[in-house]
């Protein structure tokens, strides 16, 4: 039975595109975003219809705000459990960017270069420091705004609010 969500997620930004693209890169993350729109499934029976650990595949469908979380009503006497679903049938975007920007955007959603991971790390720093506004961070990684925020979506340890960046403190 195919759920019928009719929700669209609007991408105004173009940096948003990195953590989808990552997910749909996985054949697991799919696999789970597949079974989630179908209707509401716990992790147990995830691992169970896809023979695999599933924590990673929730995390980033999370991450990409493509899932959303309820608690499941127990049997009596059992524990409650989390179940998800998809939030989203349909996509919109609205952006236009340079092509180095689309450029740098499939790049960092694809890549496995470590200086990626290493300039996430010392934005976390420099945010941690106080230096959390975009601008501030341009100047002092003397990369585009579009690029800097690009790496903060593919880390899950920095969101983007606006103009400025947070850390996520540990879970």
């Amino acid at each position: 039975m195919v759920q019928n969500i009719k929700r669209t997620k609007i991408i105004n930004d173009p940096s948003d595109l990195v953590p989808l693209l990552q997910v749909f890169n996985s054949k697991l993350h799919s696999q789970v975003f597949d079974e989630l729109s179908a209707g509401w499934k716990t992790e147990e029976e995830l691992r169970e219809i896809t023979g695999k650990d599933v924590i990673k595949s929730l995390d980033a469908l999370r991450q990409g705000g493509l899932i959303e979380n309820r608690w499941r009503m127990p049997e009596p006497g059992a524990s409650p459990v989390m179940e998800y679903r998809t939030s989203y049938s349909e996509v919109r975007t609205n952006f236009q960017c340079t092509m180095k920007e689309l450029s740098d955007i499939i790049m960092i959603a694809f890549s496995m270069d470590e200086s990626l991971r290493k300039l996430s790390e010392e934005m976390e720093v420099e945010v941690l420091k106080g230096n959390a506004s975009l601008l501030n961070l341009v100047r002092t990684f003397d990369k585009s705004p579009m690029f800097l925020k690009a790496v903060a979506k593919r880390s899950n340890r920095i969101v983007v609010k606006g103009q400025r960046f947070e850390v996520i403190k540990d879970k």
